[in-house]
């Protein structure tokens, strides 16, 4: 798949087929799904059609014709209620009131797609977008974002084996030891030799002189007084070196951790990503999203990481029963597989689509369809706008007055 054309709005536009619309009964949330996946497929063999231009944005869906230049539909993201598809047909729709209407009517507006693939993509857009709208409403349940457990304060050496401090006769460590054990009558000075040049630097850090003879000599040098000893891994210059090597990392992941933050979602994505955003509902707190699925509609899905088993993926599903969470297992061949299913797949991608057209021992198939959560029912009147706005004004000319008149006293 390809990636989406992105205005400097950060909308984005895509061609389609308009259909036409019909009404929606005032139902509950699974008859209306019921009965539009029966009207849509009475509508898949209508011949009637007219190619438009389909422009998705958070604020809203826009109609234009074909070249972009008349505008002839426009819906208020607010005002559209949920979003569609059947891919098998490339039919897509969503649910809306008519624009400056009233009444509590719903319509279903259809559009047919290229293909199954355009048709799917042109849902998951309007999906994103009352995503991304419930994220602009609801910033509170926002998803935290980080690379991991942040430290708390800047790392210790002493975590790498680099004390920093003066020891105070509380504790010792024995050096490293490194050839010939204490005792030993017999030495060999070939072997010294080797070991010296094979560790090099490393004895700087590790001296392998005894602790008692270091403290000694560096008392004898007046490196040190007497009561007291630097550990004898103290190398300052090697010390600093590392220390500024962990404060440079440590800034790195800072930064970067800042910039996935500042990161704001966007539909500038490419279809591949489009459908993990829309799958994993992206930015919204887990707990937020198991809500808002409970409010869904029947078949409506969330792939998430399994609550008990981190490493491993889960697909938590609304059944008519509730919610119910499917453990996605890795074999060992590299595929996927459903928890109490037998068939295996290449990629999330295919399961979630087999899994949409087949029903394969699941209670009820995946559903395409997806619930906006920041839709309103009603409409502000445009008569009782009007009246704020003019009582807005008669406020705004009276102290208009009142200020004239103070400032006419004022100069007699």
């Amino acid at each position: 798949m390809g990636e989406a054309a992105v205005r400097e709005d950060g909308a984005v536009i895509r061609s389609a087929e308009y259909v036409g619309s019909f009404l929606v009964d005032d139902k509950c949330l699974d008859d209306q799904m019921e009965q539009l996946h029966k009207n849509l497929k009475t509508l898949k063999t209508c011949k009637k059609s007219r190619p438009v231009s389909l422009k998705f944005s958070v604020k809203g869906v826009k109609m234009y014709d074909e070249d972009e230049t008349t505008l002839l539909m426009a819906h208020a993201l607010r005002r559209v209620s949920l979003s569609t598809a059947r891919p098998s047909d490339a039919q897509f729709a969503f649910v809306s009131h008519n624009p400056g209407s009233v009444d509590a009517q719903l319509y279903c507006h259809v559009f047919r797609a290229r293909h199954a693939r355009a048709a799917q993509f042109l849902n998951l857009l309007l999906c994103r977008c009352f995503q991304l709208s419930y994220l602009e409403k609801h910033p509170d349940e926002a998803q935290e974002v980080s690379s991991g457990s942040a430290p708390q304060r800047n790392p210790s050496l002493l975590n790498h084996g680099f004390p920093l401090s003066v020891s105070a006769l509380v504790s010792f460590r024995r050096a490293p030891f490194r050839g010939w054990m204490f005792g030993s009558k017999k030495h060999d000075k070939c072997s010294d030799e080797q070991q010296q040049q094979q560790h090099g630097s490393h004895d700087e850090v590790f001296p392998t002189s005894s602790p008692s003879l270091v403290r000694k000599k560096a008392i004898r040098n007046k490196v040190l007084r007497s009561g007291a000893y630097r550990s004898f891994t103290f190398t300052p210059l090697k010390q600093r070196h590392v220390q500024e090597r962990l404060n440079a990392s440590q800034e790195k992941d800072q930064e970067k951790t800042q910039a996935r933050r500042s990161r704001a979602p966007s539909l500038a994505e490419t279809e591949e990503a489009l459908a993990q955003a829309v799958w994993c509902w992206a930015g919204i707190a887990t707990d937020s999203s198991y809500s808002l699925l409970a409010d869904d509609v029947l078949g409506s899905y969330l792939l998430c990481p399994h609550p008990k088993k981190p490493k491993s993926g889960s697909l938590i599903i609304r059944f008519p029963s509730g919610l119910i969470t499917h453990l996605i297992e890795n074999t060992r061949k590299g595929n996927f597989l459903l928890e109490k299913c037998k068939t295996e797949f290449g990629s999330l991608a295919e399961l979630i689509e087999h899994y949409t057209e087949n029903q394969d021992g699941l209670p009820c198939r995946l559903s395409c369809a997806r619930v906006n959560h920041c839709y309103e029912w009603e409409e502000e009147d445009a008569t009782e706008a009007k009246a704020q706005e003019l009582r807005r004004s008669l406020n705004k000319s009276r102290m208009q007055r009142i200020v004239k008149g103070k400032g006419t006293k004022f100069g007699q």
